[in-house]
């Protein structure tokens, strides 16, 4: 009897189930990192003695409803059902949230000042860099503490292996995750198993506590606390951080996945772990102190703090991604200088590592460390920059379902208006930590934010300058090239901001050398407000005359530019440009600090520095250094 094959499509179903399952895997290693990291000292520091509130049954019940609730209301119904919807093209996060509420509307080139978007967009991510610092700091931390419990003896070295473990973290980023990244995942299932499973066997002692899922067990504390219950707030908040990651990974993973992972993994092992050292307050009042490790009897406290450690390092390795990842989003937005990125894996682009935010993170986090020497006392400076990010998230949700999705007045503003009183609500209790350490986010997302902004504008300010100074292209192709007869064989590609002005560097290549090559090329690269360009799309080439073409490249704020790979493309439009035979001119300009209108002078010499450190144009497009020919132009701002 032959044989009789299936259907084509009747192992689909199989197949698509084992994808899912293998990106929910992958998510639960990248994404839950941080925020399920957060039992660690959540609850513990809802019962720091500084607040005054003692762990009662009532107040047990009252501040665990909280925990409860804001996991439902921000991250199940905010974050997994309503922001992750408004993905740009499949990517998430604070900037590509900026982006696709930007793209309703277009800027005109000539305007440096930044619209309301942008500006909440920005602080978003200045805030982000704080939590990449602290994040890392506060985890390690409060995991390697467990060894104090099994011992007293190992205390005084708690925070030396603190800073062994961090430095360790940081050293490996420039081998890249991709090797140690498929391990993660199942870590951290083995993760929300192992505490989902101490809290229900603490739960199954104290069955009381399942009346916390009462919402109003959270609004008794509250009116009954009003001062103190407002200062819990910013401890209850911590149970949050990490919230944000399950956006800005999206891309890597897609929706579906988290939505999943969430739902069938890491919110029922953080409820059962949240209720489970309740049911355990409820029990013994005392095990306030540490609930999370005194959940665990004591043969196992060696085995959770080795656990608890290596999730901290996930955790960590995950805010270090993103804030990677996000900077690389702003050097192609143009709110950064170019940085170094090395490209730590030649299939996944998203591999990148600089150096220098690199180091410059691990000092933050060990400085944090060793200053404040413990999790609790670090708790005070953790919070307000997650809380901050929350409120810019669903200020630019406003913007998104109003211009992009369409939705009415009387539907955006009830919907954005319930999420902001919450988030404001626990930005304000987060702020009552300024002075015990809070100060620190503040401080440093201000310093990113002006670095930033001062960048974005000194750029506009040279951008419209040169315009003004220069004669537009047309007139001086027909004026002064055309009247040039010394003419070199070969390709000549001029890099060019505004492809309707004539570059410095063609201007200043006729004056001193008297010619011009047989065949030019002006390149204009511009990042639109979508995170890929496919290939096939990047490259537009408009003949100007008889051997002069303008070419626009056009690349995505997630791709990295690479021009000759580029270049290669226009072949398909009729313009063949050898690459090992072409001269790439690009204009060095020296910028000099000066009282000329503009900006204040402080942020022309932060601009002049940010210049004189950034990545050379030809290495951060990489074009081969020995084609380059740069022409240096001296310009006061």
């Amino acid at each position: 009897m032959p044989h009789i094959p299936h259907p084509p499509h009747s192992s689909q179903p199989t197949e698509s189930k084992q994808k899912l399952a293998a990106l929910t895997l992958g998510a639960l290693g990248i994404v839950y990192g941080d925020i399920g990291t957060s039992p660690l000292y959540a609850l513990r520091e809802c019962f720091n003695p500084a607040h005054g509130v003692p762990p009662t049954s009532a107040n047990v019940l009252g501040i665990l409803s909280l925990i409860i609730w804001a996991l439902i209301l921000v991250v199940t119904i905010k974050y997994i059902v309503f922001v992750m919807r408004a993905d740009n093209e499949g990517e998430g996060g604070i900037l590509a949230l900026m982006a696709l509420a930007q793209r309703h509307k277009q800027r005109p080139s000539s305007d440096y000042r930044l619209g309301t978007v942008a500006i909440l967009g920005l602080i978003g991510a200045s805030f982000l860099y704080g939590d990449g610092i602290i994040t890392p700091a506060i985890s390690v931390l409060s995991a390697v503490e467990g060894l104090e419990l099994a011992t007293p003896v190992l205390k005084p070295y708690v925070v030396m292996i603190t800073v062994a473990v961090l430095f360790g973290i940081f050293v490996v980023q420039k081998h890249g995750t991709g090797r140690i990244g498929a391990v993660f995942g199942p870590i951290m299932f083995v993760w929300f198993g192992t505490i989902g499973l101490l809290g229900l066997f603490s739960i199954i002692h104290a069955p009381g506590i399942l009346q916390s899922m009462n919402p109003l067990h959270a609004v008794r504390f509250l009116s009954e606390h009003a001062g103190q219950g407002f200062v819990v707030l910013g401890s209850v908040f911590l149970a949050l951080t990490g919230a944000e990651a399950l956006y800005a990974d999206m891309g890597h993973f897609g929706k579906r996945p988290i939505q999943v992972g969430w739902f069938a993994v890491a919110l029922p092992g953080l409820l059962l772990q949240y209720l489970g050292q309740g049911a355990l307050l409820l029990r013994d009042s005392e095990a306030a102190a540490n609930p999370f490790y005194l959940l665990a009897p004591s043969w196992m406290l060696y085995p959770l703090v080795g656990l608890a450690t290596a999730a901290t390092v996930i955790a960590s390795q995950a805010m270090l991604a993103g804030a990677f990842s996000i900077s690389q989003q702003a050097v192609q937005l143009g709110y950064l200088p170019a940085l170094q990125f090395k490209y730590t894996s030649a299939k996944q682009m998203g591999q990148i590592y600089p150096p220098m935010l690199n180091w410059t993170m691990l000092a933050g986090s060990i400085g944090l460390v060793l200053a404040f020497q413990s999790s609790s006392n670090l708790a005070a400076a953790y919070g307000i920059a997650v809380a901050g990010t929350m409120v810019m998230t669903t200020l630019l949700m406003y913007t998104v379902a109003r211009h992009v999705w369409r939705w009415s007045v009387f539907l955006t503003v009830p919907v954005i208006a319930v999420f902001f009183v919450v988030d404001v609500a626990f930005f304000t209790a987060n702020a009552l930590k300024i002075p015990a350490g809070g100060w620190f986010p503040l401080v440093l997302g201000i310093l990113v934010f002006t670095l930033m902004t001062t960048w974005y504008r000194g750029r506009a300010i040279v951008a419209k300058y040169i315009k003004g100074q220069s004669p537009p292209l047309e007139t001086f192709l027909d004026e002064v090239v055309s009247k040039v007869r010394v003419k070199v064989p070969g390709h000549a590609v001029f890099m060019v901001q505004n492809p309707d002005v004539t570059p410095p560097a063609l201007i200043q290549n006729i004056k001193h050398n008297k010619l011009v090559h047989k065949h030019i090329v002006f390149l204009t690269v511009i990042t639109e407000k979508i995170p890929h360009i496919r290939r096939q799309d990047q490259i537009t080439v408009t003949p100007l005359r008889p051997g002069v073409d303008r070419i626009v490249a056009r690349c995505g704020f997630m791709d990295s530019p690479d021009i000759p790979k580029m270049l290669t493309d226009c072949s398909k439009q009729g313009v063949d440009i050898p690459i090992a035979q072409t001269t790439f001119f690009l204009s060095r300009v020296t910028y000099l600090a000066t009282p000329r209108p503009g900006m204040q002078i402080w942020r022309e010499k932060i601009f002049v520095f940010l210049s004189r450190n950034s990545q050379r144009a030809s290495s951060f497009f990489r074009i081969p250094s020995d084609q380059v020919i740069e022409i240096g132009l001296v310009l006061e701002i």
